[in-house]
């Protein structure tokens, strides 16, 4: 009975969605078994870093202080090149988000299964976490979340079977779908054509046409690629640049939802704005008024026969003469006096 229960739980979770409470309200409870699990090896830390040698803290010091140092030289440069993206997006017209808000994870549980790539992080549905929410590491793009719970949250891997996400190569900007291929340290391209420009050692970057993954993340590099005369597509196979088997720390990127729509609209009203603030009016060419024509000025009178006029020949005859030779009125009017 027990058997027959257990199957019938594990079909009805597979098929339907009615044991997600459930399993939401369960996750509190196994909360603080993974706190539990996770307390020796927190008191171990603890022991080691309270008994670590003087000189080991101040190498690791000097260690850090140039590292931070080289950091901030790059950042440096880092804000230039920002700034530059953001005066050529505001010539473009285009409000693209340029930094992302993240957020630090910790994972504290793995998927015992080993068909699948899933993970277990510590920030959930009460921490803002959404479903489809990229996780990257310090190397790069890991997954994304595909489950969540109240304080913790599941993330699919790039390596899963059931994964695909869009890329590009960073070199000439060629586009390609990875997939997971249930190999922690490997992904493949599908449908690369046999001629295409890709070579082993290439970055492989995300494309951001997934609407997904925000762009410009690295995902994996080349490392091999093989070309077969009667197939018509490569076989491309990839190394994740995320450590997916070593990371304990993970971020959660919060990217802009809007539409591209929504974008547009929302440019448009702060750029009215700041030309409110700045007192610049905005032109519209319907209203200014033209320039009176010297013509008009010297006879004005043919001026209402040719807007009243009823066809376009009237209209035009009595205009034309007057507007093309204005002095012969007035050689008429000197022989009409001495006449």
């Amino acid at each position: 009975m027990l058997a027959a229960l257990s199957v019938a739980l594990m079909v009805v979770d597979a098929r339907f969605t009615v044991l997600k409470p459930v399993r939401s309200q369960m996750s509190l409870v196994l909360m603080q078994s993974y706190w539990i699990t996770d307390l020796p090896q927190r008191l171990w830390q603890g022991v080691a870093s309270q008994f670590g040698s003087r000189t080991e803290l101040v190498a690791e010091n000097e260690k850090l202080k140039t590292e931070n140092l080289l950091l901030q030289g790059r950042m440096q440069k880092l804000a230039a090149l920002t700034e530059q993206n953001v005066r050529l997006r505001e010539l473009l017209n285009s409000s693209a988000l340029v930094n992302e808000k993240v957020e630090v994870a910790e994972l504290i549980g793995m998927d015992p299964n080993p068909f699948t790539h899933r993970i277990v992080i510590n920030k959930g549905e009460r921490d803002g976490v959404v479903l489809g929410q990229p996780v990257l590491d310090a190397r790069g793009l890991m997954g994304q979340v595909v489950e969540l719970m109240p304080y913790t949250s599941r993330v699919l891997l790039l390596t899963d079977t059931t994964h695909s996400i869009p890329v590009q190569v960073n070199r000439n900007g060629l586009r390609a779908i990875a997939s997971g291929t249930g190999n922690p340290e490997r992904l493949e391209l599908r449908h690369v054509a046999d001629t295409a420009d890709i070579k082993e050692g290439d970055l492989l970057v995300s494309s951001g046409l997934g609407q997904r993954f925000p762009a410009g993340y690295p995902v994996a590099t080349v490392k091999e690629v093989i070309h077969d005369s009667g197939q018509p597509f490569a076989i491309v196979r990839a190394v994740p640049t995320a450590a997916l088997n070593r990371s304990r720390y993970l971020l959660l990127v919060f990217s802009d939802n809007r539409t591209a729509e929504e974008r547009a609209n929302d440019a448009a009203q702060a750029q009215e704005a700041e030309d409110q603030q700045s007192g610049v009016a905005p032109v519209v060419p319907a209203t200014v008024p033209k320039p009176v024509a010297p013509s008009a000025l010297v006879a004005p009178a043919p001026l209402p026969a040719a807007t009243t006029a009823p066809s376009p020949a009237h209209a035009v005859k009595p205009a034309t003469p007057a507007a093309a030779k204005p002095p012969t009125a007035a050689p008429t009017a000197l022989t009409g006096q001495r006449q």
